[in-house]
């Protein structure tokens, strides 16, 4: 049996290569790395119109408990977002902390109602992490909060700027949607999460339904000429032009939140109550600051992309940092890379060297992210 053969499938994989998707293997699923546009192409027509994204291989589960303080309160031992006060219907993104302080993972998380009408606290977790992420939330549970795995659902991302004229065809509960929340609705006769969120700065929705229904709904937005399937590239050169953390390259379990420059997932209370998995260090960061900090880097004229592993220096020549992810970035015409500096050349504006292929190049620190947001505000209606 070969390796391909041995990846599991999403719900949509007959789509993918129904639509000439160049397929690989990512997290232990066959994904689409990209279809007949390629990557560039994808990622600007997404910035320009809207791209629909597979995202099943990500983790869906909940936390049951009697009432909704006491799955949130459980939860708050591992992440360092308020939970607790989680309004009904909205959504936070945070992550998951070890003892030490560092991140096993990112996460979003949902203040969700029942059709019986009680709360539970919803979960989205990374492909890659999601095994170890059931078993290591599990272990931190109290008995009386049960961890429910839904295998059961698919999940699709729409994003891009026409991404709620999109919706309105079929969902007309979707239009006006505050940013982070989520309702419970049917979507072309299909019953269905939809959230108003994504990764990749653009405004969106996540749809979460039944694998049954889900290659019914994405054909039916297929149908809409406005709609084009994206792969994984253009996804994550996306997210990378949005500032976003990626698992395992930005972030991973010997960072810390303040080093990822992700102190804004702490509220106040939290800051002051502490209470959750390596606060003395992270509340220790917050107080006397980190030694090291992510950034955004943009080359200072001409230069090769810096990718991942490309050292950092000074203008002593002395080894300061390294790339964490860096690439092309389509929407800005050039190189684009995020990285961890030791301080204080965390500063905007600061000259910085990065080495590639044995040559150094000189790039400045720059505010993230590379291209502005345009997530949907309540306040400022989109135009259509």
């Amino acid at each position: 049996m070969s390796d391909q053969n041995e990846l599991k499938k999403t719900a949509f994989y007959d789509l993918h290569v129904e639509h000439g998707a160049k397929m690989v293997g990512f997290a232990g699923y066959s994904m689409p790395l990209h279809y007949e546009m390629g990557i560039k192409q994808e990622h600007l027509y997404c910035r320009d119109t809207v791209g629909l994204f597979d995202v099943s291989h990500m983790g869906q589960a909940e936390l049951i408990a009697e009432d909704y303080e006491t799955a949130a309160k459980a939860l708050e031992k591992i992440v360092p977002g308020d939970v607790l006060k989680l309004k009904p219907e909205r959504l936070r993104y945070s992550v998951l902390l070890n003892e030490k302080g560092g991140i096993e993972d990112d996460l979003m998380i949902t203040h969700r109602i029942q059709e019986d009408g009680s709360h539970v606290v919803g979960l989205v977790v990374n492909a890659g992490r999601k095994t170890h992420d059931y078993a290591y939330i599990s272990a931190y549970l109290p008995d009386d909060v049960d961890f429910k795995i839904l295998d059961d659902r698919s999940l699709l991302a729409l994003q891009g700027p026409d991404a709620e004229k999109i919706m309105a065809v079929w969902c007309g509960e979707a239009v006006g949607m505050p940013y982070m929340s989520e309702i419970e609705t049917n979507f072309f006769d299909a019953p269905c999460r939809v959230s108003r969120c994504g990764y990749t700065g653009e405004d969106g929705f996540e749809l979460s339904l039944s694998n049954e229904d889900a290659s019914r709904v994405a054909k039916m937005l297929m149908s809409h000429p406005d709609v084009e399937l994206i792969g994984l590239g253009a996804r994550d050169s996306l997210r990378l032009e949005a500032g976003f953390c990626l698992y395992g390259h930005d972030i991973d379990t010997a960072t810390s939140p303040i080093e990822a420059d992700l102190s804004w997932i702490m509220n106040k209370r939290r800051r002051q109550e502490g209470g959750f998995l390596g606060d003395s260090v992270i509340l220790g960061q917050v107080a006397n600051g980190p030694s090291k900090r992510r950034v955004g880097l943009l080359p200072d004229g001409t230069a090769a992309p810096a990718r991942e592993g490309a050292k950092l220096f000074n203008d002593q020549d002395q080894e300061i940092g390294i790339v964490t992810s860096g690439g092309f970035g389509p929407t800005i015409g050039g190189p684009v890379a995020m990285g961890y500096v030791t301080l204080p050349y965390d500063k905007l504006g600061t000259s910085i060297f990065v080495e590639v292929r044995g040559r150094k190049s000189l790039w400045r620190v720059t505010d993230l992210p590379f291209t502005p947001y345009r997530t949907y505000n309540a306040k400022k209606p989109t135009q259509h």
